[in-house]
């Protein structure tokens, strides 16, 4: 196992380099300058020529990439360029309200869509199966901020159950979480659906039925438990695809997380903000895929024994 480990993290290095290179050049390249936004319009060249020598704005871009990056290794993000705070600063303060966003919102599409789609299994080809998946399909076909704007409009507005914006309390976190989490129920229900599907027809579910065990046992202590390993290689893409979602969700709820600082970030052309934001969640996706792999080769023998050898 230590040198299945060994490999997935070394691995995990070029991805990380290659993200954070795509990440700086995209930036570099889209345009702007950032320099405009520190000093005054009718500012004399020579000063802002200063100010762009000073940030390490006139460099080649290689440069500039290796200069960051030889930050990066030292556990310096850089400084964002309108306020002069330390970057890994702004991040420790904002990712708490992200992290909270993130957990609420997949344990809630998890233990919505998992029995979802054990419902549709369980009832193949009947009326139970075809609205649960089409409830899925549903889901799947929202888009997060439209979705989280009829949220704020039918919860807050309207019924004034909970609050429309900001983070704090339970409450505040309710309509962030469903509108980042529902559209993720629809695969997840459809992936379980199959498996459980498939493992239902195996020889020794059918031999513990034919051991006079009960359905509910059957199902839930063998078909169930088999049928979720496949489940776990969703949580690597179901992280990334909250990191993404996280960024617009924030910004719509008013949620100080890194998701809504990231945003601002790309509006006043903060390049090390962003920089340093994408670099750590690229870092956050990249280890939840090493967990799910690790879990998944504990959980399934057979990848084990591949796996080790």
């Amino acid at each position: 196992m230590a040198t299945y480990l060994i490999k997935r993290f070394l691995l995990a290095i070029p991805v990380l380099l290659v993200t954070a290179l795509l990440v700086f050049s995209a930036l570099h390249l889209a345009g702007g300058d950032p320099v405009m936004l520190l000093v005054h319009p009718t500012a004399p060249q020579e000063v802002r020529e200063a100010v762009r020598v000073k940030l390490g704005l006139d460099k080649p871009l290689p440069v500039q990439f290796v200069t960051y990056m030889s930050h990066v290794l030292r556990g310096d993000l850089g400084r964002s360029i309108l306020n002069r705070q330390q970057v890994s600063d702004l991040i420790v303060e904002k990712l708490p309200v992200t992290v909270e966003l993130g957990v609420a919102s997949l344990s809630l599409a998890y233990l919505i869509a998992i029995p979802l789609g054990t419902v549709a299994a369980l009832n193949r080809n009947s009326f139970l199966d075809w609205s649960s998946m089409m409830a899925a399909l549903i889901g799947v076909s929202m888009a997060g901020f439209w979705l989280g704007l009829i949220l704020i409009y039918a919860f807050a507005v309207h019924l004034r159950w909970f609050p429309p914006t900001g983070h704090g309390t339970i409450k505040h976190l309710v309509l962030p979480a469903l509108a980042l989490g529902l559209p993720r129920v629809g695969r997840i229900a459809r992936i379980t659906r199959s498996s459980l599907l498939e493992i239902i027809g195996q020889d020794y579910i059918r031999t513990a039925r034919a051991k006079g065990l009960s359905e509910r046992v059957v199902v839930f202590r063998h078909a169930l438990r088999n049928a979720l390993i496949p489940i776990l290689s969703l949580l690597g893409l179901d992280l990334g695809y909250i990191v993404g979602g996280s960024v617009v969700i924030e910004h719509v709820f008013a949620r100080q997380g890194i998701g809504d600082m990231m945003l601002r970030a790309i509006y006043s052309r903060d390049f090390p903000v962003l920089q340093g934001s994408m670099f750590v969640l690229a870092l956050a996706i990249i280890l939840s895929n090493i967990i799910a792999d690790v879990a998944y080769v504990i959980v399934d023998p057979r990848i084990r024994h591949a796996a080790l050898d």
